[in-house]
């Protein structure tokens, strides 16, 4: 039997490449900071007989998604520019992957799963759910998005909703 993680692993896969980031099948025998999962050049390396959470996809393709797009094709290789992803990087890949499950429908509780987010899980669903974006400052810098300011400013959509997926 499918678990909710596993209903929702194709949506999100056919979403990350439409975005033109590759979901590369890929035995993974080195360790790996998830379980399943390694990021390339413009990638996602995904052994699906070691990834535990299906939803760890969306927040892997957040990394990507906030890095510039020369960086984004060095991951993986020794011209990636160090330290990645910053910290700054991260808070934004983790809000970028709430917007994305929201984009496609996918529950909060897949993405952010029990056994993940420094076992900050809940605590971030729940300020997500009362509007307080940690990182929204940094993913509209990154021109991705606007807050509800900006937005009401210039007559289009606040996040959640982003106005592009990645950044230049």
């Amino acid at each position: 039997m499918m678990n909710d993680g596993e209903k929702y692993q194709q949506v999100m896969c056919d979403f990350i490449e439409s975005l033109g980031i590759a979901i590369i099948p890929k035995r993974l025998d080195h360790p790996t900071f998830l379980p399943g999962l390694d990021l390339g050049p413009n990638c996602i390396y995904l052994d699906v007989k070691k990834m535990q959470y299906p939803g760890d996809l969306l927040h892997e393709a957040g990394h990507l998604a906030v890095t510039t797009a020369a960086q984004r094709a060095a991951v993986g290789s020794d011209a990636l520019e160090l330290p990645w992803p910053t910290d700054g990087e991260e808070i934004a890949a983790v809000l970028w992957s709430y917007a994305a499950a929201l984009h496609l429908g996918v529950p909060l509780e897949v993405v952010f799963h029990d056994n993940g987010y420094k076992n900050d899980s809940a605590w971030l669903i729940d300020n997500f759910n009362r509007g307080q974006y940690i990182g929204l400052p940094l993913l509209q810098w990154m021109g991705l998005c606007v807050d509800e300011q900006q937005a009401a400013l210039h007559k289009i959509r606040a996040f959640p909703h982003m106005q592009k997926w990645l950044r230049d």
